[in-house]
């Protein structure tokens, strides 16, 4: 079993694409929009193809990460640039078999080798807490709203990257894809049913809750 971790190239931008509505298909919500935020991400201009990465089995792609430009903009309107990456799909049947956990921590160590600050993300906290993600709230990083969520953490690639830097977390516009685009953009896939299920609800609270934690 030979696995490869090597950079996205356009001609793998279609089957990351299927990848990751597979990956994705009735997880969160029924159907998925996940593959349509792949396709729009590359043509934005926060896209960071230098940090977007597909992981190989025996030479077939069974995953893929990718990385955008985000920042944070402090109550002045100061803003200093992070980044954040996602979505990570790894195929359906190759889940648990850390396939996933790989392809973050290379990503992650490329993030570092090249000099990036620190990243920012949404996601359910036990998947990240391994990598040492943590409650943005530690760092006085919130949502626009104000608000610190369990679901927002922060990764400081450097000892002190987040040091002196407070306000609220802005992710790339990329990340929020015109939701009647992506109903054509589905189209063009195969027909897939769309189910409702437990996920959803488990996804919608792990969204809207609150960090009560208290940090250091």
């Amino acid at each position: 079993m030979a696995v490869t971790i090597r950079l996205e190239e356009e001609k793998d931008y279609r089957i990351v694409e299927e990848i990751t509505r597979e990956a994705f298909w009735n997880l969160y919500v029924p159907g998925a929009f996940e593959h349509y935020i792949a396709h729009n991400i590359r043509k934005h201009a926060d896209f960071i193809p230098e940090l977007s990465f597909v992981i190989e089995l025996d030479d077939k792609i069974i995953g893929s990460i990718l990385y955008t430009r985000a920042k944070v903009v402090a109550e002045d309107g100061t803003e200093y640039p992070v980044i954040s990456f996602g979505p990570v799909s790894i195929l359906p049947e190759y889940h648990r078999q850390g396939f996933g956990r790989m392809l973050i921590e290379h990503s992650i160590n490329e993030a570092k080798k090249q000099g990036f600050n620190a990243i920012i993300l949404g996601g359910y906290p036990y998947h990240y807490q391994p990598y040492g993600f943590i409650g943005s709230k530690k760092y006085n990083i919130s949502m626009p709203d104000g608000k610190f969520y369990t679901g927002i953490m922060a990764l400081p690639l450097y000892e002190g990257a987040l040091a002196g830097i407070s306000g609220s977390i802005h992710f790339s516009e990329s990340m929020y894809p015109d939701e009647a685009k992506m109903e054509d953009f589905d189209k063009t896939f195969p027909s897939k049913e769309k189910k409702v299920q437990a996920s959803h609800q488990e996804f919608e609270k792990a969204a809207t809750e609150i960090d009560n934690n208290l940090y250091d």
